[in-house]
């Protein structure tokens, strides 16, 4: 039987502790992969790959994962230490700033470890370059002294499984992207698969919730779990101090109105978004910095958390020019499209 995976993160020079799962994601993630619903094709993959390299009593391969925020990207980096019986170290590609900072991590783990490095994609040249030998060799080369005193010291490291997420696999160089040997880009769930995580996750909680209550939930999250927990705990909250508890229909739309979740799923920044590019740029085409700018918001945030959503829904058109907002969007937002304000 796998033990349980530990969790150590952000700076393994100065953790001493290990955190477990519950202690950092709460009690909602999923804590083996027979507990997740949706990505069926991703978990069937990753299961043979699991009982193969167990069967050769040899590390996992190298995986990447990639898709939009809150698809279950961490959730697969957590969830295949346990089933692989080994521990999970966890850094962040933004605080790799230097070969440094990458050494720690890597002389930490234990045979048959997983390095998890979100944001894989953040990882500066030079310790991307770094990565090259520990992925392939398991070695690195530290590099002693300075100047003409400088010396290499060839270190050896244990056998592990390297785990990347990123939400622009495109921005990963071809020589890092090629030494993944498993790469799956993690896809929208439907709402079905939503309602089911609505009331798992409803019985976790201990929150009575019917059938009509997670498709209110479900049909407002985007198609992402990650928003379907965050919307669940809202009206868990809500209920408990406006409605006596009871989770139905009429409750939920209520909590999840009150914070400006609309029923297309669309909250207050992505009605801004669509409102700025219709009434401010006449619904385009404009560029994703001018409507960033106008918005006093990331251009990195719209791309990475606002626009994915508004493309699949077909609110807006990317296209060489810009963004064009479609005539959804105006209908959507209650405006009249261009030919009818014409």
């Amino acid at each position: 039987m796998a033990r349980e995976a530990v969790y150590q993160q952000t700076d393994p020079e100065t953790a001493t502790e290990a955190m477990m799962p519950q202690e950092q994601d709460g009690s909602l993630r999923p804590r083996r992969m027979d507990e997740m619903v949706g990505q069926r094709d991703v978990i069937e993959r990753l299961k043979i790959a699991i009982d193969a390299a167990q069967g050769r009593g040899e590390p996992l391969g190298h995986i990447l994962f990639d898709g939009p925020p809150g698809l279950g990207k961490t959730t697969f980096a957590t969830v295949i230490p346990t089933e692989m019986g080994s521990h999970v170290h966890m850094a962040n590609g933004a605080g790799l700033k230097a070969p440094k900072d990458l050494l720690p991590y890597l002389t930490n783990l234990a045979e048959g470890d997983v390095l998890f490095i979100d944001e894989i994609h953040r990882v500066p040249k030079a310790v991307e370059e770094y990565l090259y030998t520990a992925m392939e060799d398991y070695r690195i080369d530290i590099v002693l002294g300075d100047g003409v005193s400088a010396r290499t010291l060839n270190y050896e490291l244990r056998p592990f499984t390297l785990i990347g997420a990123t939400t622009r696999a495109g921005m990963l160089s071809a020589p890092l992207r090629d030494r993944f040997q498993i790469r799956e880009h993690l896809g929208w769930y439907t709402e079905a698969e939503l309602c089911e995580i609505v009331r798992r996750n409803s019985i976790k909680l201990k929150v009575p919730i019917d059938d009509p209550a997670a498709n209110v939930i479900a049909g407002r999250s985007r198609r992402t779990p990650r928003l379907a927990n965050n919307r669940l705990l809202w009206v868990r909250d809500y209920v408990q101090a406006k409605a006596d508890g009871t989770v139905n229909a009429k409750t939920a739309t209520a909590a999840l109105d009150m914070i400006g979740i609309d029923p297309l799923g669309l909250d207050k920044q992505d009605r801004g978004y669509l409102d700025t590019l219709i009434r401010i740029f006449v619904g385009g085409p404009t560029g994703l910095e001018a409507i960033a700018h106008t918005m006093n918001v990331s251009s990195d945030t719209l791309e990475d958390e606002v626009e994915p959503f508004l493309l699949r829904s077909e609110l807006i058109v990317r296209t060489r020019r810009g963004r064009i907002a479609t005539v959804k969007a105006y209908n959507h937002m209650k405006l009249p499209p261009p030919e009818a304000s014409a």
